[in-house]
Formats: C-alpha cells, structure tokens, sequence
C-alpha cells in the first residue's frame, strides 16, 4: 500500500486583538506562552509530529505568516527542535483563503499533491493522542479525495464560534456565529458541532474548489506566487500581486459553499480543544481555586469569585470582584468584565485609530538579533536595556537626531564606531557620537546585556540610517 504524503500547514498569521494587552500586533498571541512552557504555536507544531506513522509520510510543516515575525517563526521552531520546510511570508493580511491557497501552491511544487493538514497557530489541545487519532480519520477520507473538516461536540451554548450542522459524517450547513438563543437552541437540539477552523484535504482539490467558488483568489494568488522569490527557507509571494488578491476566510470563500456541491465531511474531535480566542477562553482552560479564581504571575486574589488575573510585571491584588478579567503589562493594564472579553478588539482599533504604541508593541520589543526593554525615557533622553544572541549583530547604522552610551552589564560586546573596533567586558562603557556610524556585536557564547542611555533631541525608532545588516533591514 503506498503512502499517502502529509503537508502539515501551520497558518500563523493571526493578529490576536481580544487579548490584548498581552498580544499585540508585533508580536500575536499565538507567539505567547499561555498554558504550559511553550507558545500556542509551538504547541501546534508538536502536535502535528504525532502524524508520522507507517502509512503516512509526514513532510517538514510550511508556516505561513506575517513578513513582520519571520524570525519569531524560524527562533521559536529552533527552541523545539523542528525545522520547517518553508515558511511562505504574506506581506500583508489577506484572511485565510489567501493564505492556503499559498500553501498549496507550495505543496504542489514538482508535481506533487499531498494531503495538506491545516491548523490555526493559536490553539490549544488536552488529548494529543485523541488529536492525533482525529487527524489520521481525517487524512484517511482526504486521501479518497474529500475535504475533512473537524468538529467538536458543544458543552455549552458559544457565541464566538461558527458552527457546522452534521449528520454522521456528512456536513449538512455551516452556521455563522449565534446569539445566545440560538446557541441554546443548538445545543438541545444535537447535531451542532463547532467549527475548529482546522480541516485536511489535497492541494489539488483545494485549489480545484477555489477555482470554482472564487477564481479571482486563485489567479491572483498564482500571480502573486509566479513573482515570489525566496531567502533560505523564506517564500515571499509577489508584494504588488499579493496586494491585489482579495481578502477572504476559508469558510466564507469555499467551506460554506460545499455542502450539497462537493464531497465534505467532518472528523469529530474530542481533545479538549480550546481556540483561546478571547480573555473569557483562557479563563474556561486555566487552573482555578475553589472559587473559580485563575490567576497567572504575581498576583492576591481575595473575596472574589470566577475571576482571571494575569500579572507579567508586577504584584497585582484584586479584592471583592466577581467574573472579572484584569490583565496587567508593563505598559498596560485590562480590566474587563469576562463575559464582554471578546469586546477588548474595539480598545484595540480606537488605539490603532489614535496611533497609540500600544496597540502594536510591547516595551520589551523582540528583534532577530535579540531584544529591547525600554525601561525609562524623557523628552530628552531614553534608557534602554539591550540582550544580544550569541553571534548575534545589529545593523552598521548611524543616528542623525541623538548619541548614546552603552555599559555592558553582561558577557562580551564587540563594539564597532567609525573605522574602529574594541571589545568590551562587564562594567566596561563607550560613547557613540551623534552622525557616526557604528554596530554592537555579541562574538561570545553567551548573551550580550547591555545598558543604553540614548541623549538629543529626537529618540524614534525611525532615526536609523542602516548601511549594512545581517537581516536585509537596509
């Protein structure tokens, strides 16, 4: 019997507004560790290695995401051992119909036409043998040619989720997102599953069925890949033909339209699956006290029933307070009522709408040579705490606007200013002149921390000219 070809597809390109402030544009929820020690999408990673047996070839997982978070892509896969066999970059949000299309332009390179198993990024699954079980029903009936979509039977009347109303196997309807009665009415009624956003079918007969429903996604998304071009293991599909294609959700684009046209059927799954869409999800899956409390980090939680507190930075105390959410960041603190955290996205338009940083990033901002933790600033001067990988450089770059001082708190800095270079231990410091050029290098086998004291009169982000860098930022 030969082997059927698996593509895991793992679509991370999520923004994550309803958990904000922990999630934020530059850096989505699902790259945050939530539950457990690891990161919603090295969760989803792992859990499509259990796929390999003996009558299924599992390849190397193609990521698709955000040109923006490519190396939180590649430096998360890296901590978990697994390397990807392409990590396709959208340069900018296009909804998940454009997303597969990708993917399965990809797996269809040299004639090929496995069966691709796609997964949001940003889930969370108990039963990972029960998961994986699912997930070989599924490959099974996309092998015959059907497209599998899986199900989980409601334990209570959800109004964030859409719905697929089955019989046995075969799909009748996808229901959109309902009020609470007709939640209700779902759950006493039976045969109302939700839908996992998770589904398994050839490429081929993905993009036969795009062809069909939507043929102005299917040739604008081949033009955009006729133009993509690629970088190691990145893929970036053509910017100015991928700005033409419409932006549609799988289920809107083809799922919706199949039942009665085409062969759908849907694999239960029972794996205490959680999508953690909204603060009120997290909740739902957290460990709790006797009075339903859950909290995460530093924080005293007293007189108080069903409530959700997450601290990152510092003690939090919540006293007398009932179904309620408080999420605290260094540089923002949520409080909501749980049962209107799906309404924390309206904060994070009106903050967008108002250009507001936090919307976007966080103070500690990741970068591919490490991190930042803006720790202090005035209208003249901004101090920030600096972590170099091992081998790591920033850009040869050179600031118009303001100097800076550097003091090496930890390991060994190779500093770079002009047409000199000198090494630098710990406690040692430098000066870095306003307009010369200049580049911080960690050459040791440890990480690089360093204090930065920039002066003048304009501290943006944007007052960098780059002449040369290691991550094609110039």
């Amino acid at each position: 019997m030969n082997k059927v070809p698996v593509q895991p597809v793992i679509m991370a390109g999520g923004s994550g507004t309803r958990l904000w402030p922990l999630s934020r544009s530059g850096f989505p929820k699902q790259f945050l560790v939530l539950s457990g020690a690891t990161s919603l999408f090295q969760q989803a990673a792992q859990r499509l290695l259990g796929l390999a047996d003996g009558r299924t070839e599992v390849a190397a997982p193609v990521v698709v995401g955000n040109e923006e978070h490519r190396f939180l892509v590649l430096d998360q896969l890296r901590e978990i051992g697994v390397e990807p066999g392409a990590v396709v970059l959208e340069p900018m949000g296009r909804n998940t119909a454009p997303a597969v299309t990708l993917a399965a332009l990809q797996a269809l390179e040299g004639g090929g036409d496995a069966v691709l198993v796609v997964t949001p990024a940003d889930q969370t699954v108990t039963d990972a043998v029960a998961f994986t079980q699912a997930l070989r029903g599924a490959v099974g009936m996309a092998a015959d040619g059907a497209i599998a979509i899986l199900g989980i039977a409601p334990d209570r009347p959800e109004t964030g989720y859409g719905y697929i109303r089955a019989q046995g196997a075969r799909v009748l309807e996808f229901v959109e997102k309902p009020d609470l009665a007709t939640a209700e009415n779902y759950l006493a009624e039976g045969g109302y599953f939700w839908n996992a956003g998770m589904f398994v079918l050839r490429a081929s007969v993905w993009m036969a069925a795009l062809e069909r429903f939507r043929p102005d996604i299917a040739s604008a998304c081949r033009a955009a890949w006729a133009a993509r071009s690629t970088d190691a293991k990145f893929v970036r599909p053509g910017r100015d033909e991928f700005a033409a294609v419409p932006a549609e959700s799988v289920d809107y684009a083809v799922m919706e339209k199949c039942p009665g046209a085409l062969d759908i059927r849907m694999q239960p799954l029972a794996a205490g699956w959680n999508d953690l869409g909204a603060w009120e999800a997290v909740w739902q899956v957290a460990v709790k006290d006797a009075q339903g409390n859950a909290s995460v980090g530093d924080a005293i939680v007293s007189d108080s029933r069903n409530t959700l507190v997450h601290a990152t930075s510092r003690l939090v105390s919540v006293v007398g307070v009932h179904d309620v959410v408080v999420v605290e960041t260094p540089d923002a603190v949520l409080v909501a009522s749980r049962e209107k955290s799906q309404d924390v996205k309206n904060i994070v338009t009106r903050l967008g709408r108002e250009q507001r940083g936090e919307q976007a990033l966080h103070r500690k901002v990741h970068r591919p040579w490490g991190w930042y933790d803006g720790i202090d600033h005035g209208p003249r001067h901004q101090v920030k705490r600096i972590m170099v990988k091992p081998g790591a450089c920033l850009s040869l770059q050179m600031h118009h606007h303001r100097a800076e001082h550097w003091i090496v708190v930890s390991g060994t800095a190779e500093v770079t200013v002009g047409d000199k270079a000198i090494l630098l231990s710990e406690n040692q410091s430098t000066y870095i002149p306003l307009g010369q050029t200049h580049r911080l290098a960690n050459p040791g086998k440890v990480a690089l921390e360093i204090i930065e004291v920039q002066s003048g009169s304009y501290l943006g982000e944007d007052d960098i000219v780059r002449f040369e860098d290691t991550y094609g930022r110039t």
